[in-house]
């Protein structure tokens, strides 16, 4: 029999190797745990099972993932998108389910084993309206597509499947309840849902606040901490003791701390914790998955992958339709959220647990929502295909909006071209203006770019990472183009165009920080902006300014550091608060103390060959004095050297400096 220890470290190893080995293929961790759980379950290698301990764990990721939807919970986000929320999102979970319920009718001229009541089919259909938020929004925002039209209506329906959790956790269980109790046991279990959520609400909202400014105040990261997991744990155990689900008291937990101003560090402390159990959680997913079952049934899983699929598309892309989108956005949106989603697992396991649904159909679409979910990436990355393939309208409405950026920009010659019209893109704008020099930006929020034509500016609904609409916005005549949004994926892609079109162009990129400055220095950018080391030489400049150096010394100095690259203020000592961002390639500042019988000592820094491992010596303290040092430098026992690079180039030189 496993111990608690052996079955955790299974599942973390396994765990570890399977997200490694879909990162390496671009897919989403999820699918990962997904293909771990089938591999390590009782129907595969038999190496572990859905015991007590892993069924524990599994509902503990449960209860984070709902604590995290909660905590991204806002009225006034709800309020702003209530048209697509409430009513496209409405509309697309009801009338899922509501087919479901109409075809469960159908499966009484099936075998004994696939008939379906009333009760399982209402929640079979909750399951299957459910689409896989951690995955749409993950490629989204990848692609550059949260802001487009299509992406605000996936948005919105995620938002109200999120929403529409909440009632189905209350309701599925007691749909297992006879029928004639059902009626009965609903209005009781309402009656305790606005009980206890009223208690929450009313009185929590008051209390949490004043609660988490007395931990605050502590000023202590561990309390903190736990004082997360006891407000998130302590909600999940009224509900569960009033009938109810854990994960709804942990819903609840997020919401009072999303109206609080800690929001945001919360959600940064509560992330390590909600990914690894909902890790864990995933696993046991794919740990009911019965290979043979399904190999020998390979005709139902694929028709149940087929057809839903099919017709979630179709449902919604019709619903898009109708609330007004165009044939193509309507396709995108459909292809977006045709999938299965992490919450349909967890309205399955529920109704599993309520003994709802016969085992050997839950197999099957338990298999079948795994299949649509390794199937997402590969769909969403083709949309844009497929959408012009069967939207009959969609090359000419592309070939228009091209058509009318070209026509806007034909006479323009020498301008600038902004890609990305956010903040940063709007003050660049203002300043090209208050200089008479011409610019056309290109942006692909469909909202901002209305809002800014209505005030006579000009930007247009543009793609900068596509050939044509850089063609189309004139780059062959352009004196320059500046990429204003630091995402330095998209970036390379278009200095990779530029390269194509326009070699010449003088190309400014902004970037977060000078980790990747080099890289896309040598991709072709003429110069690279990295924001990080701009505020600081912002905040210097007026600090020297404050302390009374002359202006044009201050001046001089801050154009020093741009022209020697920031060199001088590449690179920093890393503590204990950068871990999360201690990535290896970053610049790290890395102090190292000489010991007696190192061999460095009494050593020049030539002959130590440190730059050839990447590392470089920034100075040399020795005693009081501090020094930057030259090739010729001879090392001494109890000198601090302060060694630059990435970290394994600091590993290694340290290493060589230390060497006894």
């Amino acid at each position: 029999m496993t111990s608690g220890l052996e079955l955790t470290l299974l599942l973390l190893g396994s765990a570890v190797l399977g997200v490694v080995a879909f990162r390496m293929l671009h897919l989403p961790p999820m699918l990962g745990y997904l293909a771990v759980g089938v591999l390590i379950g009782p129907n595969a290698l038999n190496l572990a099972d859905n015991g007590p301990t892993t069924h524990a764990l599994a509902e503990f990721g449960v209860v984070f993932l709902m604590f995290s939807i909660g905590l991204e919970f806002s009225l006034g986000q709800l309020k702003a998108m209530r048209r697509l929320v409430f009513g496209l999102g409405l509309a697309q979970v009801g009338l899922t389910i509501a087919a479901t319920i109409a075809v469960s009718f159908l499966t009484r001229y099936l075998p004994p084993a696939l008939h379906v009541g009333w009760q399982a089919a209402l929640a079979l259909g909750g399951a299957l309206a459910m689409s896989s938020t951690a995955i749409v929004v993950k490629l989204l925002t990848e692609r550059l597509e949260l802001e487009s039209e299509h992406g605000r209506r996936i948005i919105g329906i995620l938002l109200f499947q999120d929403l529409a959790v909440v009632p189905l956790l209350i309701l599925i269980p007691s749909l297992a309840k006879p029928a004639e109790e059902l009626a009965m046991t609903l209005a009781w279990a309402g009656l305790k849902a606005a009980a206890v959520l009223a208690l929450l609400l009313f009185f929590g909202q008051k209390l949490m606040r004043q609660w988490f400014t007395v931990v605050v105040k502590r000023r202590s990261q561990e309390l903190f901490m736990l004082n997360l997991l006891l407000v998130t744990l302590g909600a999940a155990w009224i509900t569960e003791h009033a009938g109810l689900s854990m994960a709804l008291g942990a819903f609840v937990a997020g919401m009072l701390i999303s109206e609080t101003q800690y929001k945001h560090q919360v959600e940064e402390d509560i992330k390590p914790f909600r990914d690894v159990l909902l890790g864990l959680f995933f696993i046991t997913i794919g740990m009911l998955l019965n290979l043979q079952l399904v190999l020998q049934h390979w005709w139902i899983v694929l028709l149940l992958l087929v057809v839903p699929v099919l017709l979630k598309f179709a449902l919604i892309a019709l619903l898009a339709k109708v609330f007004g989108s165009s044939d193509g956005i309507a396709m995108r949106t459909g292809l977006g959220l045709a999938q299965a989603g992490e919450f349909g697992f967890v309205l399955l396991n529920l109704a599993s647990d309520s003994k709802l649904i016969d085992p050997f159909v839950i197999q099957l679409v338990l298999a079948s929502m795994v299949l649509s979910m390794l199937a997402a990436p590969f769909i969403i990355a083709n949309m844009d295909k497929l959408a012009m393939l069967v939207a009959s309208n969609e090359w000419m409405l592309q070939s228009l909006q091209l058509t009318q950026l070209a026509s806007r920009t034909m006479k323009a010659q020498k301008h600038v071209i902004i890609a990305g019209f956010g903040r940063s893109g709007q003050s660049l704008a203002t300043l090209l203006s208050e200089e008479k020099l011409p610019w056309y930006a290109l942006d692909l929020d469909p909202e901002r770019v209305q809002e800014a034509r209505s005030a006579g500016i000009d930007v247009s609904y543009g793609d900068c990472t596509r050939r044509e609409a850089l063609i189309a916005a004139g780059i062959n005549r352009a004196s320059a183009l500046v990429i204003t949004f630091a995402d330095t994926r998209l970036a390379l892609k278009v200095l990779h165009l530029v390269h194509e079109l326009a070699p010449e162009l003088q190309v400014i990129v902004r970037a977060h920080d000078d980790t990747e400055l080099d890289m896309l220095k040598q991709a072709g950018a003429t110069e690279v902006v990295p924001e990080a080391l701009e505020s600081s030489l912002m905040l210097a400049s007026h600090a020297l300014v404050a302390m009374g150096v002359p202006l044009r010394r201050v001046v001089h100095r801050v154009q020093a550091a741009r022209d020697e690259r920031y060199a001088s203020l590449r690179g920093y000592f890393h503590g204990a608060s950068d871990a999360a961002d201690d990535e290896a390639a970053g610049m790290h500042l890395h102090s190292v103390t000489l010991k007696d019988d190192a061999d460095a000592v009494g050593r020049r820094l030539m002959e130590l060959e440190l730059e050839g491992m990447g590392a470089q010596v920034t100075a040399v303290r020795r005693g009081a004095t501090r020094f930057a040092p030259d090739a010729q430098t001879e090392l001494r026992a109890g000198d601090v050297v302060v060694l630059r690079g990435t970290g394994d180039a600091v590993s290694r030189a340290e290493g060589r400096l230390a060497r006894t």
